[in-house]
């Protein structure tokens, strides 16, 4: 074998060993990767949907159900009320509450709405609760710089795959009662991420006989609104 010849065969074994290193090299961190995006993916939606189930909350709070439609809730977001209890005083504050006991007493009859009145009047040693409808903006999500009601309906990173939402009222132990869900399947959460493991996900849920993406609520098993991931 000449110099030439045994020169290039050792220049082709060369690069034969670099690309095995290179292929042992991705086919470890590919999974890593994976695993890496996949988490910060599922970081986001999770987010999203207690964001949602938190709307959800706040609406049935107001319309005694829940609604499958993502319009609804944007409408209840933008111009909806609730009403909240607004504790005003502490009741640690013993020198309030006696001031607040004498009131009382001194005009029989009256009621907090009547106390918060005193209240904005200018007696500022006072301590009861009252009921006060607040706009929902101004209640949910206000200190959230991150929410936006209008990507709320749409999975992240799924290039505007909808949110699967549906709710039900439900007879259980013969009493009617409201349920909703919210899923995000892997597929639309994972697209553009290695196809396979996505498959392999996705299957591996399936044999569990686990939903193959993320969930929150249920309406086939009331679970208290929890997330499949809680």
């Amino acid at each position: 074998m000449n110099k030439t010849l045994k020169t290039i065969l050792s220049i082709l074994l060369a690069l034969a060993i670099c690309g095995l290193v290179y292929a042992i090299y991705e086919s470890v961190m590919e999974p890593v990767r994976f695993n890496k995006d996949a988490g910060a993916r599922q970081k986001v939606a999770i987010q999203q949907l207690k964001d949602i189930r938190d709307l959800q909350v706040a609406f049935k709070s107001v319309n005694n159900h829940f609604t499958a439609s993502f319009d609804s809730l944007k409408q209840f977001y933008d111009k909806g009320q609730m009403t909240v209890l607004m504790q005003v005083g502490s009741r640690d504050d013993s020198l309030a509450v006696a001031h607040t006991e004498a009131v009382k007493k001194a005009n029989k009859g009256i009621k907090d709405a009547d106390l918060f009145r005193m209240y904005q009047a200018g007696d500022r040693n006072l301590v009861f609760s009252v009921q006060n409808k607040i706009n929902v903006k101004d209640t949910l999500f206000n200190h959230r710089t991150d929410f936006n009601i209008d990507a709320l309906g749409t999975i992240p990173f799924s290039e505007g795959e909808p949110v699967e939402m549906d709710a039900i009222v439900k007879k259980v132990s013969g009493v009617d009662v409201p349920l909703f869900e919210a899923k995000m399947p892997f597929k639309a959460l994972f697209k553009g991420l290695n196809h396979q493991l996505v498959v392999n996900m996705v299957a591996e849920r399936k044999d569990q006989n686990r939903y193959e993406g993320l969930q929150v609520g249920s309406i086939t098993a009331p679970n208290n609104n929890a997330g499949n991931w809680e």
